[in-house]
């Protein structure tokens, strides 16, 4: 699926050193997914090359839009199933 970035996400990939690549693979093939109760969809996937640590990539579904992403630091080493 074509997902838009918006200019948020994008001023984040910028910030934090993300690379379009690394999003891309979130979104296409994630380690897992949330649905949240506001509607949004969380990608998660651990990034081999930013030490293992997971990348979460959440989406407005509604317009395919990346709405914002980060490395999250609450998650360890162990990847949901």
């Amino acid at each position: 699926m074509k997902y838009d970035i918006s200019g948020h996400a994008r001023d984040m990939m910028n910030e934090r050193q993300i690379p379009e690549e690394w999003v891309m693979e979130t979104l296409n093939s994630p380690d897992y997914s949330e649905e949240k109760e506001d509607g949004t969809t969380h990608y998660i996937k651990a990034i081999i090359e930013h030490g293992s640590r997971f990348l979460r990539v959440i989406t407005n579904p509604m317009d395919l839009r990346v709405v914002t992403l980060f490395f999250d630091r609450r998650l360890k080493k162990e990847v949901k199933k």
